[in-house]
């Protein structure tokens, strides 16, 4: 242990004390360091004596007064100059100080230092006393080996040949101020090397296999960063090869080195080179040199000094130079921000000012000067010459880097120089127009003088304002990235930023998905069947369940064809998915299928149980295992789907292809066994013999369902909870899930740690709140809405934690963000258990629901912990309180114990959501009769069983609401027509001009009503949709035994387009369609399935995506809304139809009540009235030819 003691420091100096100056701190009496002037520009500094490789120090306040240290920094060096500060975990500097002047606080160093000097600089002190501190420093002497090399030196070391061994080890200790340089090389037997080099501050670890330049024999390896700050490194390996570089020379010229991107030589010292245990430096020492070297460290002094913020300045008078007239400027300096004023000064007699600075990464004086990006981190060169007349400015040497302006530039002893300027601020004499410069900069010199920083440094030159001199303070906030899933890391002085583009992901650290875990998610946002991106690849759903759809290479029907020389068939399937998401898929999903089938002529599958089996396939995770059964029968059964089934061609066979017929056969099915799923590989035996001929497909993998989405837990009281293992988030946290309450506050969840901790919760009934604690005090993040969110309906919450910030989001709000403090700790220490619904002291527990809960994608089993853990429920009921808007077109949502589904029979329209078109192509002659039975008129009427049966046979139907589109180039044309036996009906048609008709007798001893739209040429081929309701209570249409037809009657036909007929709850052409077989109805001519109110364009052109949220179009809706025509045709339709239907009410009203009123139409002449499309013979299935009173709308 060494201890020190310090009596006195002046202001602005830094004294160093050899040991022999100290004593052990705790001696009683007076003493203690203390400066004259208490500020941040004092330090106390020690010199060991000898590089020491130091564990702990330790405080106290000065003896018998009220001076102590509240925080401070530490620096450390081996020379005195070059000062490096030590960061604690989490990269924080600052360490915690005395609160009185007796007591010792000690902090043990997470990773020891070895320096000769320490530098202590106070930030913070008791503010009723003064800068005053004891000291003690912990630590151990330390012994090194270590060579130098100049730049043009090396070292060859020739090892002696040793046994083989496992594994190959490499560590040495480096320090360099060039960013470029090999550092070490080995070549063994077989051509193999090792190569170790310094490119741009970074380290390249090459292995090359052979001379070969291909990429499977080059491994090269990047890491670390800043690396050329003349502080030592260290670098370790561990190769495991059997190609070895034993009995190797070990070289450290690179002007010996072939196949290498670099030709520069080392510009520093190795310590301890160390390979498979042998100290190099300490043999070459003793008498295996080779090599022009010295075995001490040469430290070349180079002072820099470190912009911290936007007010640091230095200010320095000019030098006077040579007397040719001619002045010159240099410097050197790194940064990452892109811009920053470097120099500026004015111009004698107010003749201007002169400006060197960057932007956008690019070098300027006055104007923008070529050249390339300089906020790369690295050290660059700047030269600022004025001579006969021109200003060069010369970057990194670089000729073409060189802009030449004039008139010269003239300096006298009065200029001022400052480097860096504050921004917007005049008071220092200096104006800066642009952003400060944040960043190092050393090798200052003016006309060719350099400035000793030191000097500025004690007050002795020129002046500056909060500068770090001694030192380059810059950090690689990219190395190691903390971007996530490939995003791409930038960087400023103070920050780093994430290009999450093309990763699928988003977030400050590219962290958050933006893409659904499965179909079943997608689904339940509301989306419709389409492609989407998951996980892994495209999906697609169907009607209530929601299928994923994973692809491989063949999942045609293939013909085996058999290869000379070889006995089996041998097929291997590769998916579009990695076998990491396939997996997932597989295991997260509620069922999984694969079809496959074997079509075979004299060609035997598996032969018998009894035997080994002649065919056989791959599946499961990993490499899969073999499996010995077909699809439709039970694993290790070697039998096939009518061997399961007693259902063979063959009794005595299990599946069909082993009774060896010579005609045609096939076994297929479905696998469905989770465990054994997906086919990996397919091997076929008895492909081979005369006559064989076979043929075999393995369909894609589908699955659906999602164990994740619906997984949920019901806490019954506020004092219910689960409680899980410690959540593990110390870096990044994402925390999503679904809850429902009626409750207006309660905890979801909770996990501590001995300080830390992290929580979300409803904190009202309108605010989610999401803290959490990670050494830096409590950070707290809220959404508030507008509406309650105690509703009972479900409602999302997605938080994330990373080192940048911490956002919160509500449903669809937008998301609430905080940063997260600049240079403090970022590691999220936890050690309780996670509770989910309560807290651990039991209070503000959560009363309600909660699905979905996942942390870092993992999702937790609610339902499976609830089982055994009294007062919470598995599963949660009541999603269409929630979904059931999701459910279009008269479309009715139904319960299910985990999920919810569509239920469309009432619906026009198909779909998970009721919501795509059931469309038909007719022809001339093509129609659908349907017939309305009793049982189906009494639900048109909503009548009870008893009031049908006092009706009946003369039913009536209070109320009708038809809807239908067509398309057409037809006129005249029916389109749909309802009768009964009594002679009433309703007819829908298009006449001779294309105008839209509606005819209609209400009485079958009263005349044809026909109401006429304006609007000309329906029979456009564009899409039109018509809707006619009526709902008069004291007037029905008196109907028994009633049908209703479409397309053709009697001589008159469509030809055209329907979609979407519905009349009141019946959906003829959707029963045509799709319930032919059930349905009352009937068919001529050939019922062709189409599409008329949608193009069917190709599925991958566009991610098909629907909202929650406003209108639910297609773009391909949207392309059709767009046509102006047809969007005249559309409302003029439906203007028509509600005023028909308005008609209608009022001619029924003058029936019934027998008066006359007048109405605001024009009556037209019997003689004036187109031809009905209709036969003229008076029967049953015919309107009548009376005479017809006609309306203009």
């Amino acid at each position: 242990k060494l201890v020190f003691f310090f009596l006195l420091v002046k202001p602005f100096k830094a004294f160093t004390f050899p040991p022999h100056m100290l004593f052990f701190s705790r001696y009683p009496g007076a003493g203690g360091w203390s400066p004259l002037s208490s500020d941040r520009y004092q330090w106390l500094e020690v010199d060991l004596g000898e590089r020491t490789q130091i564990s702990a120090v330790a405080t106290q306040g000065r003896y018998g007064s009220s001076d102590w240290l509240i925080a401070y920094l530490l620096m450390f060096s081996d020379t005195g100059h070059n000062w490096k500060q030590y960061h604690q975990e989490d990269g924080i500097g600052v360490f915690p100080g005395n609160s009185n002047a007796d007591s010792v606080v000690k902090h043990k160093l997470q990773q020891p230092v070895i320096a000769r000097y320490v530098r202590l600089i106070p930030l913070d002190w008791n503010p009723n006393g003064r800068i005053g501190l004891r000291l003690e420093t912990y630590g151990c002497p330390y012994d090194s080996d270590v060579v130098s090399f100049s730049g043009h030196s090396s070292l060859v070391y020739r090892l002696s040949p040793r046994p083989r061994i496992s594994k190959e080890s490499i560590s040495l200790n480096f320090k360099t101020l060039r960013n470029s340089g090999i550092l070490f090389h080995a070549e063994g037997q077989n051509q193999q090397s090792i190569t170790l080099e310094l490119e741009k501050g970074k380290l390249l670890l090459l292995l090359q296999k052979g001379r070969s330049s291909s990429p499977d024999s080059r491994h090269l390896v990047s890491l670390g960063s800043l690396l050329d700050d003349q502080h030592w490194h260290y670098f370790a390996v561990d190769h495991w090869d059997h190609d070895q570089v034993v009995g190797a020379d070990l070289g450290f010229d690179s002007q010996k080195l072939t196949g290498l991107s670099t030709n520069r030589n080392l510009y520093g010292c190795l310590e301890n080179l160390l390979y498979n245990g042998l100290n190099l430096v300490y043999l070459a020492k003793q008498k295996d040199q080779r090599g022009n070297v010295t075995f001490s460290c040469a430290e070349p002094v180079s002072v820099a000094m470190t912009f911290t913020g936007p007010q640091s300045f230095l200010w320095l008078p000019w030098m006077t130079g040579s007397s040719s007239g001619g002045m010159s400027m240099g410097l050197h300096f790194r940064t990452w921000n892109k811009e920053g004023l470097l120099l500026t000064f004015d111009l004698p007699e107010r003749a201007g000012v002169v400006w060197l600075y960057l932007s956008k990464a690019r070098l300027c004086l006055q104007i923008h000067k070529p050249g390339s990006a300089l906020n790369d981190g690295q050290w660059h060169n700047v030269e600022l010459i004025s001579r006969r007349g021109h200003v060069t400015v010369a970057v990194d040497g670089d000729e073409g880097a060189t802009a030449h302006t004039s008139p010269s530039l003239v300096i006298t002893k009065e200029s001022n120089l400052f480097y860096g300027c504050p921004a917007d601020v005049t008071s220092h004499e200096c104006t800066n127009p642009f952003r400060a410069f944040q960043g190092c900069m050393r090798s200052i010199t003016i006309n060719n003088q350099p400035i000793d920083l030191i000097m500025v440094q004690q007050r002795l030159l020129g002046n500056y304002s909060q500068l770090q001199i001694d030192m380059c303070g810059i950090i690689d906030r990219c190395s190691p990235s903390h971007c996530e899933h490939g995003g791409r890391c930038s960087q400023s002085w103070s920050t780093f930023h994430c290009n999450c583009s093309d990763t699928g992901y988003s977030g400050a650290t590219c962290h958050s998905s933006i893409h659904e875990q499965s179909c079943e998610a997608y689904k339940h946002k509301g989306n419709t069947s389409g492609y989407y991106y998951i996980d892994v690849d495209g999906s697609r759903h169907t009607q209530e369940k929601t299928w994923m759809v994973i692809q491989h290479n063949n999942t045609e029907l293939t013909r085996v064809r058999p290869s000379v020389g070889k006995n089996q068939h041998l097929a291997h399937f590769e998916y579009t998915s990695q076998d990491e998401q396939l997996m997932a898929i597989v295991s997260q999903s509620e069922h999984c299928e694969q079809e496959v089938a074997y079509h075979c002529r004299k060609s035997r599958f598996l032969n018998t149980p009894e035997g080994s089996p002649l065919s056989w396939w791959v599946g499961g995770p990993g490499v899969g295992q073999v499996q010995n059964y077909w699809g439709g029968a039970q694993p290790g059964s070697q039998q096939c789907a009518c061997g399961f089934q007693e259902k063979c061609v063959d009794p005595k066979h299990h599946c069909n292809c082993d009774a060896d017929r010579a005609e045609w056969t096939n076994d297929s099915g479905l696998l469905t066994q989770k465990e054994t799923l997906p086919v990996r590989s397919l091997v076929l035996g008895d492909v081979h013999r005369p006559g064989s001929e076979s043929a075999y497909r393995v369909g894609p993998l589908r699955c659906h369902g999602d164990k994740n989405v619906w997984n949920a837990a019901f806490f019954e009281k506020e004092t219910s909870y689960l409680h899980f293992p410690t959540f593990h988030g110390e870096l990044s946290a994402d925390i999503s899930f679904l809850f429902k309450t009626t409750s207006s506050s309660g905890v979801f969840l909770e996990n501590l740690g001995i300080k830390d901790f992290i929580r979300i919760e409803l904190s009202s009934s309108t605010e989610v709140l999401f803290s959490f604690d990670v050494g830096n005090g409590p950070l707290e993040v809220r959404v508030q809405t507008g509406a309650p969110l105690n509703d009972n309906r479900w409602h999302r919450v997605r938080a994330e934690r990373n080192i940048k910030e911490a956002s919160l989001r509500l449903d669809e709000l937008p998301a609430a963000t905080q940063e997260a403090p600049a240079n403090g700790h970022i590691h999220l220490q936890l050690n309780s258990q996670l509770f989910i619904g309560g807290t651990a002291s039991r209070q503000k527990g959560f009363q309600g629901c909660i699905r979905s809960l996942q942390l870092n994608g993992v999702t937790l089993d609610l339902e499976e912990r609830a089982k055994i853990t009294p007062g919470v429920q598995p599963g949660c009921p009541g999603h269409c309180s929630s979904y059931g808007s999701l459910c279009q077109n008269h479309g009715h949502c139904v319960e299910r114990a985990s999920s919810f589904f569509c239920d469309c029979r009432p619906s026009a329209y198909t779909g998970a959501f009721c919501d795509r078109e059931v469309s038909a192509s007719f022809k001339s002659g093509t129609s659908v009769h349907y017939t309305f039975k009793e049982s189906m008129l009494n639900e048109l009427n909503g009548s009870s069983s008893t009031r049908s049966s006092y009706l009946n046979p003369d039913m009536t139907l209070n109320a009708e609401n038809i809807s239908l589109s067509f398309r057409t180039t037809q006129s005249p044309a029916l389109l749909l027509y309802i009768s009964s036996f009594y002679r009433e009906y309703l007819a829908l048609l298009l006449n001779k001009h294309g105008e839209l008709e509606v005819r209609y007798r209400l009485d079958s001893s009263k005349d044809v009503d026909v109401l006429r739209s304006k609007v000309r040429n329906l029979a456009n081929g564009q899409l039109h949709t018509v809707t006619i309701n009526r709902l008069v209570d004291s007037v029905s249409i008196q109907v028994t035994h009633t049908w209703l037809v479409l397309g053709r009657l009697a001589s008159v036909g469509f030809t055209g387009c329907f979609s979407a007929v519905r009349f009141n709850s019946i959906s003829p052409l959707k029963a045509a369609l799709l319930h032919a077989d059930t349905s009352p109805l009937t068919v001529t001519s050939p019922l062709v399935q189409a599409s008329c109110g949608y193009s069917s364009g190709n599925p991958y052109a566009v991610e098909t995506t629907h909202h929650l949220s406003g209108t639910r179009e297609s773009p391909l809706v949207n392309a059709i809304r767009s046509d102006s025509a047809l969007i005249g045709g559309v409302i003029a339709v439906v203007i028509f139809v509600t005023v028909s239907a308005l008609a209608i009410v009022a001619r029924l009203l003058y029936r019934r009540k027998w008066m006359c009123q007048n109405q605001d139409v024009k009556t037209v002449k019997p003689e004036d009235s187109p031809e009905l499309p209709f036969s003229s013979q008076n029967n049953s299935h015919n309107g009548p030819s009376e005479n017809q009173k006609e309306y203009f709308i």
